[in-house]
């Protein structure tokens, strides 16, 4: 019994805790609710006092950026009304103007009008009065003008050609002197060597011993140099020299060339020497490609082609008269030059076709035709301008004189060559004689190559044995030997020599 009590005494606690824990769960939660709702509060209050400070603010920048904006619109109104002021009184001024151009110009139609009408009545009283002279006179106007001019020509006429003949006379004097003038200034401004080549050109050696080297055993070296390259070797008593004799100047700077570089290397021997002598051809050639550079380049005339200018090179190795063509060339180019700054004309056209003239005679030897004719075909071929062409190719009067240039090429030409020393008659056609031979020599089937040396006397033909017998080169020496007694004019004789040499190379390996 008393522990079913204590069982209900012990639930009865347990409601009334419950209960009790209940309101104080429902107190807390009323405290924290009034706590909270207190913070919202206060919350927005701040909002509303935040958001009307920056209203308030806003609202003072809204006033001061807009104060701003209508004081910069009323200076732009203030400007604009300004100009329109301004153009508004230009637009007066020049009305104003426009009006009193408008009555000046019909002012000046009214008197041009009154000119016209004076003009067409002075015309007609003109008219009327040579009708009246025409009737009284019995003479038309033609007939008139003609006795006039009769009647003067015969009281005058001994007067008027007297004054028309001193007008000429001291024209063709004044124009006379004035060229003698420039021609003068001309060859006064430039100073050149007139010095001409010679047929031989001297070699310095180390010591006489090399001469026993380069004759070699039975003199096969020297042979075989004179064969390889075409010139005549004159080894002889004097000291320290020996000389290479040839009317070629290309042949003479190959010999040249090779016996200089034989002499360094020490070893002189037929194989040696073939091979020094196509050395030296290939640096002859490197040194018309610079000689022809540079004398364009001397010159001033420039944008030539590279094949060109390898074939003006050529000149620095033919002479004219005993006269290097190259040098020849660059010294009529300067003169031309000169001549045609003096007159007013084109100075380039007149430097190049002076620098060219001649370029012919770097190809006569192998084309035919004269070397004018020639320059022209190697002119055209590289496009050169046809006023250059023009200009050079009537420096022999072979073709017309179209341009101002071309006379002034000519002058040059003959100043160049006139001067005292530069030229020399014979040995011109000693040249020619020597060269006609070779080429009587060249003509002929089965020849490789020919030499004329010793001063023309003597001529040496090379053969390609596959082509000439022995017996086939017996005829052909007579043969070339009577050509040349029919067809050339020397002294004494020529020894015609056909070498026909046969050479069989293997190789061990």
């Amino acid at each position: 019994m008393s522990l079913k009590l204590l069982f209900l005494l012990l639930g009865a606690a347990g409601v009334v805790g419950i209960a009790i824990g209940y309101v104080f769960r429902w107190l807390y939660v009323l405290a924290k609710k009034g706590s909270i709702e207190l913070e919202v509060k206060q919350i927005l209050i701040n909002a509303r006092e935040e958001a009307k400070r920056l209203t308030e603010e806003a609202e003072q920048k809204g006033k001061e950026t807009l104060a701003v904006a209508e004081g910069e619109l009323k200076e732009k109104e203030d400007k604009l009304s300004r100009a329109e002021d301004r153009v508004f009184a230009r637009e007066e001024a020049l009305d104003k103007r426009q009006k009193e151009l408008d009555g000046e110009l019909a002012l000046l139609k009214t008197r041009i009008d009154d000119v016209k009408q004076i003009r067409e009545r002075a015309d007609e009283l003109l008219t009327q009065r040579a009708d009246a002279l025409t009737k009284v006179a019995g003479l038309s106007k033609e007939e008139a003008r003609d006795l006039l001019m009769q009647e003067i020509e015969r009281q005058f006429g001994d007067d008027m050609m007297v004054r028309i003949q001193k007008l000429e006379r001291e024209g063709s004097e004044r124009l006379e002197r004035k060229a003698r003038e420039i021609l003068t200034t001309s060859i006064h401004r430039l100073a050149s060597s007139v010095g001409s080549d010679t047929m031989a050109t001297a070699i310095t050696i180390p010591n006489d011993d090399i001469k026993g080297k380069i004759i070699g055993k039975e003199g096969r070296n020297i042979k075989a140099f004179e064969r390889a390259t075409g010139v005549e070797v004159i080894i002889d008593d004097t000291p320290g020299s020996i000389v290479l004799s040839s009317f070629d100047p290309i042949r003479r700077a190959v010999a040249r060339v090779a016996l200089e570089n034989l002499i360094v290397d020490g070893r002189i021997q037929p194989a040696k020497i073939e091979e020094a002598a196509e050395k030296a051809r290939n640096e002859i050639n490197k040194v018309i490609k610079e000689k022809g550079e540079q004398a364009a380049y001397e010159c001033g005339v420039l944008n030539l082609d590279p094949k060109l200018l390898q074939i003006l090179g050529r000149l620095h190795f033919r002479t004219s008269y005993g006269q290097n063509v190259l040098q020849h060339s660059i010294e009529m180019a300067h003169i031309a030059g000169m001549i045609a700054q003096e007159v007013g004309v084109n100075v380039q056209v007149a430097k190049a076709g002076a620098l060219l003239h001649d370029i012919g005679k770097a190809l006569d030897h192998e084309v035919q035709g004269t070397h004018v004719e020639i320059g022209r075909r190697v002119l055209q071929k590289f496009n050169v301008d046809e006023a250059i062409i023009k200009a050079m190719e009537a420096h022999h009067e072979e073709y017309p004189y179209e341009t101002p240039e071309s006379f002034i090429v000519q002058v040059a030409d003959a100043i160049s060559g006139g001067r005292p020393g530069a030229r020399r008659d014979s040995v011109e056609n000693y040249i020619k004689r020597l060269a006609d031979t070779e080429a009587i020599a060249n003509s002929f089937a089965g020849v490789e190559k020919s030499f004329a040396i010793s001063a023309g006397r003597e001529v040496r033909v090379m053969v390609k044995p596959e082509e000439v017998s022995d017996l086939a080169a017996r005829e052909l020496a007579r043969n070339i030997a009577t050509r040349i007694e029919n067809e050339l004019k020397y002294p004494g004789e020529v020894k015609v020599m056909v070498i026909r040499e046969n050479r069989s190379i293997e190789y061990a390996r």
